[in-house]
């Protein structure tokens, strides 16, 4: 952290480099390895001639905006102006206000879906005060002092937010925030820490670290916001500036939060809560994602790499042999002509159009990698129409910057030119027409080989940042986002009726709007496993509700156990595959030989099992902007005691599920939110609020249902193209008196684009405890038509039911179960 502090540049630590430099040696090839040196000079040259001044803030020089001069009333905004510059207070809603500091070059709006003209005005009151001004709207009170000290309050006058006077040293600006002592703050997209990112200093830069672990930073993927909870309340802030940015979030001064970019504006919006509308307004600003394919939300299976074609079709076979559901095959850049994009390894794959369909006819789907670097060869098509359309960043004279990655020399398209990301949207036309069902983007942080120096373009690269120009010191952390949008967009334009899946390792805010996640590199041990669940809520939180880490861990080779609990976990990320490096052992879930193979097994099942219960979820993740993966606290943000969990986590409304996380263990102690829950496995209820200690044999992990929850689940199936739409299971977990919960189911045909066009079923179960009776109103909604022939109503209470009465007709039940052949408005299950 001093290294930053004095404005230098992060140096890799020796563990690093030694890492890196085996890494190299093992599987880069010796000629690649020349050309990174090269590069690392060609670099240093390149950036000596034309010097970035915003490559890191100074540690002096810095000054204040003086103080305010004048105020101007708008109807949207109001505006102060000061000594040095001015402050604009916008008004998108009454709960969402944007701050922007005067001078500075405004960000291109690439992270905001919904700009500010297309919000409705909203109404505030505007107050002189002897101490400043106030002003007002229904949801939150901002105060400005004469300095430009700006305080965010709640309408009963508990302050969310204290800001001091911004200030400035060249490009460069900082700004320091008031930290409570209880503060907890979460997000800022994917950190190798604990969920709660109080006492930590980040580095906003997207990077390849090349394999991480707990502490390293940055990361693949840094999103400038997070969220706060203290007593007095909890708010959002996003800061819409994606220059390489310092946050130290009271690792200095414990009271204190301070916010440095190295360039821009400053400029950052404010939320405040309870966290779940604060998310779901920050994903109206942001965007929020697409309902994903039904297929997406299966089981994914990947290394580095499955070649020839041959070993497809024999993994395939392998799955069908021992029974395992998978939806999914990722290729990695194996499958390419000496690593070229969008090209195939004709001798490994000599028919990819034959084997995609092959595959499809047993409801599997192939994934292929792609990586943004572009092989310099006049020969390669993708090469010379890229240089005929100017399609790749440059430096200031003009010349493409090239640098070595896995084809060797290569250029890069600017995805912040409109025309370079049409350009790209076309080239997946011919591996969509091959059956391709969905694209996997690496590399794209950007990333190059080098062997000193920072593993990116030089600073001084151009961008076209959509006509208005621009560095890569500005363009860096968009790069990812953008060739997502690239190859979206690209999608939509290609195959109009279905709903594209694309997976990013980098990105920034906004990101949710085009592309999944996965996150990265991760090692094959115990730790990173627990690392995986802090950081998946890290990255919900952040916007971004569909990711999930490698499985078992990239480098590596987890034992039997490790894989089978994180197996068990993975049930519940959003996304759930398997990946490992090359020249790690076999990592199927059938790998380590019985009893792993049986449960592995049964775990995946479990995650068909469930899959609709999943579907709503990612339907509330498309609707609402909520996470799939909640931390505890989502549910009661008040009760402080689940504030610093993060071995546990909420899927979706109605589970709770702790992994067990440590080797050898069989039972683990999990902290309930307030409430009554079931054991998923047992039945057993508990009172919530406090610790409790529960078994987890290594069949399962532990697992709570929420009280008042109708869990759906269906019957585990091969694959989603096996669904069986006979049965649908309905499994009801008794409310406490005199509390009503709300479940959904929500339906549509899997894919396409019905569901915006209110062809979808969304139904809603409202549970009500009524004296010894549990009350079920069932409502639907939508054109899609109902899909099952029955219907098993199932009761998880721990006291018996008799009867099950469905729109006034008594049924029996049996060992706690009903069958129904059609859907009831009313039910009534009774002692």
């Amino acid at each position: 952290m001093t290294q930053h502090a004095r404005g230098t540049p992060p140096r890799p630590t020796v563990r690093t480099l030694l890492r890196m430099g085996w890494w190299a040696i093992r599987w880069i090839r010796p000629l690649v390895i020349w050309q990174a040196f090269r590069y690392a000079r060609w670099r240093d040259r390149v950036e000596a001639r034309w010097p970035v001044a915003t490559a890191m803030p100074p540690t002096s020089g810095w000054e204040d905006w003086g103080q305010v001069q004048d105020v101007h009333v708008h109807p949207r905004a109001v505006e102060w102006v000061f000594e040095r510059g001015k402050l604009e207070i916008a008004f998108f809603a009454a709960d969402l206000i944007r701050v922007s500091w005067y001078p500075g070059q405004e960000p291109v709006p690439y992270a905001i879906a919904r700009p500010l003209e297309t919000w409705p005005e909203v109404a505030f009151r505007y107050v002189e005060r002897p101490d400043g001004w106030t002003v007002q709207t229904a949801a939150l009170v901002v105060h400005v002092s004469p300095r430009g000290e700006v305080r965010f309050t709640d309408p009963e006058g508990r302050v969310l937010r204290e800001d001091a006077p911004p200030q400035r040293a060249g490009p460069a600006l900082r700004l320091r925030t008031r930290l409570r002592p209880e503060e907890h703050i979460y997000g800022l997209g994917e950190r190798a820490t604990r969920a709660n990112r109080r006492g930590h200093f980040f580095v906003l830069w997207n990077q390849d670290p090349g394999n991480y672990t707990w502490g390293d930073d940055p990361l693949y993927l840094n999103v400038p916001v997070y969220l706060s909870l203290h007593r007095n309340g909890s708010y959002l802030v996003f800061f819409e500036n994606p220059y390489r940015a310092f946050f130290d979030l009271g690792r200095t001064r414990t009271d204190w939060a301070e916010h440095t970019f190295a360039g821009g504006m400053l400029r950052y919006y404010v939320i405040p809560g309870p966290p779940a509308r604060a998310i779901e307004r920050y994903t109206e600003l942001t965007g929020r994602a697409d309902l994903p394919p039904l297929w997406a939300l299966g089981y994914h299976q990947s290394r580095y790499s499955y070649y020839p074609e041959t070993r497809v079709r024999e993994l395939v076979a392998t799955f069908e042999k021992y029974d395992v559901p998978v939806d999914v095959i990722h290729l990695d850049i194996h499958y390419m002509q000496g690593y070229r994009i969008f090209t195939w390894d004709r001798e490994r794959f000599p028919n990819p159009k034959a084997l995609a369909e092959t595959l499809k006819a047993r409801g599997i789907r192939l994934v292929t990698i792609v990586d943004p670097g572009v092989k310099q060869d006049a020969r390669y098509p993708v090469y010379r129409e890229g240089l005929e359309g100017r399609c790749f960043c440059t430096l200031p004279d003009g010349t493409p910057v090239r640098a070595p990655v896995w084809p060797g020399w290569c250029v890069f398209p600017d995805f912040t030119d409109p025309e370079a990301r049409a350009w790209w949207g076309t080239l997946y036309r011919a591996f969509i027409n091959a059956g391709i069902a969905g694209f996997w983007h690496d590399m794209n942080e950007p990333v190059v080989f080098t062997v000193w120096g920072e593993r990116t373009f030089p600073l001084c690269t151009r961008h076209a940042m959509e006509g208005r120009g621009g560095d890569h010191a500005e363009a860096h952390n968009l790069y990812g986002l953008l060739m997502a949008r690239a190859g979206y967009e690209g999608w939509r334009r290609l195959v109009p009726d279905r709903r594209p899946f694309f997976l990013s390792r980098s990105g920034w805010a906004g990101l949710q709007r085009y592309a999944w996640n996965w996150t990265g590199d991760n090692y094959s041990d115990w730790r990173s496993f627990y690392l995986s669940i802090p950081m998946l809520i890290g990255l919900g939180l952040s916007g971004i509700p569909f990711t999930g880490p490698d499985i078992g861990g990239f480098q590596g080779a987890p034992t039997p156990e490790l894989y089978t609990r994180w197996l068990q976990a993975g049930v519940f990320f959003p996304f759930f595959r398997t990946h490992t490096s090359i020249g790690t052992p076999d990592q199927e879930p059938w790998s380590f030989g019985e009893p792993y193979t049986r449960i592995n097994r049964e775990t995946i099942r479990w995650r068909y099992r469930l899959l609709f219960y999943l579907y709503m979820a990612a339907w509330q993740a498309a609707t609402r902007g909520w996470p799939v993966i909640r931390p505890l606290w989502w549910i009661d943000p008040q009760d402080e005691r689940l504030w610093a969990v993060d071995d546990a986590f909420l899927c979706g409304d109605a589970l709770l599920v702790a992994p067990v996380v440590e080797e050898g263990a069989r039972w683990r102690s999990v902290r309930l939110p307030r409430g009554l829950w079931y054991d998923f496995w047992t039945g057993r209820s508990y009172q919530g609020g406090e610790e409790i200690t529960v078994d987890a044999p290594l069949d399962y992990t532990p697992v709570f249902v929420r009280a008042g929850a109708v869990l759906p689940l269906i019957e585990p199936a091969a694959n989603t193209e096996c669904l069986s739409y006979r049965r649908l299971t309905l499994r009801v977990y008794p409310p406490v008196a005199n509390r009503e919960i709300t479940s959904e189911l929500y339906l549509d045909s899997g894919d396409g684009w019905e569901y915006l066009e209110e062809k979808h079923l969304l139904s809603r179960f409202h549970v009500v405890r009524d004296g010894d009776e549990v009350v079920i109103r069932w409502t639907r909604e939508g054109a899609y038509p109902w899909p099952f022939e029955e219907v098993m109503w199932e009761w998880a209470g721990e006291s018996p039911v008799r009867t099950l009465e469905a729109d006034g007709i008594s049924h029996p039940v049996s060992e706690g179960r009903c069958l129904l052949t059609r859907p009831a408005d009313v039910l009534r299950w009774r002692p």
